[in-house]
């Protein structure tokens, strides 16, 4: 479990400050409570390039994936807004 934390937390550290504000901020908060679903949701985001990443984050750009919407969705209301 720490390692997973450790390889998530580099995975969380991008090119852009806010970008790393964001997912570090969920990843230390949110993600040790969250389900098995939903962390597997946010390895799916960390994969996605960062272009993409701030378009959700930080426009009105939202994924097509029901699951990363909602994950989004919540990391938004949470962190950004």
């Amino acid at each position: 479990m720490i390692q997973d934390i450790k390889r998530l937390r580099w995975q969380c550290r991008r090119g852009t400050k806010e970008l790393d504000a964001v997912l570090c901020a969920f990843l230390d908060t949110d993600y040790a409570t969250s389900s098995r679903a939903e962390q597997s949701l946010f390895g799916e985001l960390l994969a996605l390039e960062d272009n993409f990443l701030i378009a959700y984050f930080f426009a009105d750009r939202v994924p097509e994936s029901e699951g990363l919407k909602q994950l989004v969705e919540k990391i938004r209301t949470t962190f950004v807004d």
